[in-house]
């Protein structure tokens, strides 16, 4: 006789899920805006640092943390989103969760050569409307066209 299962001691799925992302800017030798994409590690598109709440730490303090971890990258990040957007986030188990993701700009003052994910990513820095080319995400496509650092201070 099977046993019944356990309740889940996970909290249950909302619709959508939270995330909060960096988007990773600076000024190139002549002056003109950069903003830095990585790669996701499974499917290897092009994407902004981002991840999941964390107990005891605000959103954009999220983001900038996320931005060190998966890009190497620290500076100062505003506490207040650029943006938002959506997209579907396929989980582990086969389904697609779909998740809104703030988005906080953070001007790049240092980049590490050594982070928690190097080497799983590829990083690129592309002045916003190449980066835009570049995503999937039609939101995220618009809010890096459209970036400019006037608005992220």
């Amino acid at each position: 006789m099977r046993k019944p299962d356990k309740p889940s001691s996970r909290e249950p799925d909302r619709e959508p899920r939270a995330q909060f992302a960096a988007l990773p800017w600076r000024f190139d030798p002549k002056g003109a805006v950069e903003v830095l994409l990585i790669t996701s590690r499974d499917s290897r598109r092009w994407i902004i640092p981002k991840g999941w709440p964390m107990k005891g730490k605000k959103s954009a303090r999220c983001a900038a943390q996320e931005a060190f971890e998966e890009a190497g990258v620290r500076g100062h990040v505003s506490k207040r989103p650029a943006g938002d957007y959506a997209y579907e986030k396929r989980l582990k188990n086969g389904r697609l969760q779909k998740v809104r993701v703030q988005v906080f700009p953070l001007r790049v003052e240092d980049e590490a050569e050594s982070f928690l994910e190097a080497g799983q990513r590829e990083k690129l820095w592309l002045p916003p409307v190449e980066a835009a080319r570049k995503v999937d995400e039609p939101e995220l496509m618009v809010l890096l066209a459209t970036f400019h650092p006037r608005e992220a201070a």
